[in-house]
């Protein structure tokens, strides 16, 4: 989102609050019942790390910046913020009926309390890096300052102060993360850990929580104190953990379950086919790839790596394997993302198979390859029945082009952490879910020394030179162009393939209305209504 200086942005109206927030029991109609990737392992905002978390916290607590069902980024607990010359100081105003579930007032020393209590490292946060933005926020993470040294301030109960350590322009939707979330003190000092279980939590979104049943169902009501409860139409959410898909689909069709926030890849033509309109496809801001090992030959070449990326079918792979569940990707970051220009393409994107394969054997024999000397490649990817799919299509594409290919499959947690540790590989697959919709969050992934992500080494003075030229730009049409060429340096050298980009996935019932394809895949249920 792009500010103006000294832009101020204000809210609607906001409605009276003070109403008596109902007593845990349950409903006597059935309400929304919200299918979810799976069941939280915590709803402390602090110390969650999934999207399956996100979703419930998304109704259960509202940071400075919320999001509503398109996917926007709107105002939340801020009725309006300024942004000074720099850019480096943000000034929100909170709303004066802004409200914990048991009526008592949210102020800005709770948004301080809370953002000092993530970086504090004694709280073990596993997504506190998405604040490092706000300036000395590193530093307390890391233990090398206290947590009041922290570039934010509540001057008075109705304002915080943010400052930054250089201009972030997605600053305003790091605010939508649960990350920003505040929490409740009174209710973490009494409770401890605890404080985020049923009959304990207090918070400051349009439902409240009042039941949890392991692996079955999470009960939320609407929390009569939040300053909208007269338009929130849904009185009662139980969202219920669908990990095995094939069984939610089931749920689903029995009309168990009104909406599934995920679907199986391999059933989506059965699928549109029996249910229509029913099944919801939309943009996402994740990245399939394929990472090479530059320090190997001869994939430190750039005309093998080439060459390999010419002879795939990406629409094959997006229609056939994954059941159009993910989008054939011509770019490195996926298209529609903010304070972005549209991105640049792979060459070759417009041409036939047979030109692309002639030119991939054109390449090959430059670097010294053909029938006589074939190249050889170990795909090392974790174990799905997808994954193994897409491994195999590959394989088909590129002995097309005489490559001989060989396959090493792991389970998730090993793969990525065999890549992370630096082990030894050819080529391997690589993916990203965004925390937020700016080019930065896909590019950084490549930096140099960054070898958590970047498992092939790839190095380019020119590309991290980019980087750090962005970061300290104010300018956010001028930081687009950067991160255009530093993406375009990418697509040159490709020392990671994309393949495809993320998709979201929905089955939604007809008598569920408000669920907007978007991609972020955000639907706060407060925007939602449901038919009797």
């Amino acid at each position: 989102m792009t500010l103006p200086r000294r832009t101020v942005l204000h809210g609607g109206a906001a409605l009276a609050a003070g109403l008596a927030l109902p007593a845990p029991a349950r409903a006597a109609s059935p309400g929304y019942r919200r299918g979810n990737d799976a069941d939280p392992e915590t709803l402390d905002p602090h110390k969650t790390s999934t999207v399956a978390e996100a979703h419930i916290l998304r109704d259960l607590f509202e940071g400075l910046l919320t999001y509503d069902n398109y996917g926007a980024i709107i105002p939340g607990m801020a009725e309006s913020w300024t942004v000074s010359d720099d850019r480096l100081t943000y000034r929100f105003r909170l709303r004066p009926d802004g409200r914990w579930s048991n009526g008592e007032a949210v102020t800005a020393d709770d948004f301080l309390f809370s953002l000092r209590r993530i970086l504090d490292p004694k709280t073990a946060a596993k997504y506190a890096e998405v604040l490092f933005p706000i300036r000395g926020a590193a530093a307390v993470n890391a233990g090398e300052a206290p947590p009041e040294t922290l570039g934010a301030a509540a001057p008075d109960p109705g304002t915080l102060e943010i400052a930054l350590a250089e201009p972030v322009p997605y600053l305003l939707e790091l605010l939508t993360h649960q990350t920003s979330l505040p929490v409740h003190r009174p209710s973490l000092e009494r409770w401890g850990d605890a404080f985020a279980k049923p009959g304990n939590l207090v918070s400051n979104g349009p439902y409240a929580l009042v039941d949890w049943v392991p692996n079955d169902r999470i009960t939320l009501i609407k929390n009569a104190h939040h300053r909208d409860a007269a338009r929130i139409p849904i009185e009662r959410v139980d969202v219920v953990p669908t990990p095995d898909l094939a069984a939610a689909v089931r749920r689903y069709a029995g009309r168990e379950i009104d909406s599934l926030s995920d679907l199986p890849a391999d059933q989506i033509a059965s699928l549109k086919s029996r249910f229509g309109a029913q099944v919801q496809l939309g943009p996402g801001l994740g990245l399939l790839a394929i990472a090479f090992n530059l320090r190997k030959k001869p994939f430190d070449d750039a005309r093998v790596r080439r060459a390999l990326s010419l002879a795939i079918d990406r629409e094959f792979l997006a229609e056939i394997v994954w059941g159009q569940t993910m989008a054939p990707a011509y770019s490195f970051c996926p298209p529609g993302l903010d304070n972005a220009l549209p991105p640049p393409l792979l060459p070759g994107r417009d041409d036939g198979p047979i030109d692309r394969e002639e030119e991939a054997l054109r390449l090959l024999a430059q670097a010294g390859y053909g029938p006589g000397n074939p190249v050889t490649v170990e795909y090392r990817f974790n174990v799905t029945d997808n994954n193994r799919n897409t491994a195999i299509a590959l394989a088909d594409a590129w002995r097309g082009i005489g490559v001989v290919t060989r396959f090493v499959s792991t389970d998730a947690k090993t793969h990525f952490a065999y890549l992370r540790d630096g082990g030894a590989f050819d080529l391997a697959r690589m993916s990203w879910i965004a925390d937020y919709s700016d080019p930065q969050n896909f590019l950084f992934l490549l930096r140099t020394g960054n070898d958590g992500f970047n498992a092939g080494r790839w190095s380019n003075a020119r590309f991290d030179g980019l980087l750090t030229q962005a970061a300290g730009e104010r300018d956010v049409q001028a930081r687009a162009r950067m991160l255009f060429e530093a993406e375009t340096i990418v697509l040159d050298e490709l020392p990671w393939v994309p393949l495809l980009h993320y998709r979201s996935k929905a089955l939604v019932s007809p008598r569920l209305h408000g669920m907007h394809p978007n991609i972020r895949n955000v639907a706060p249920t407060r925007y939602l209504r449901l038919d009797p």
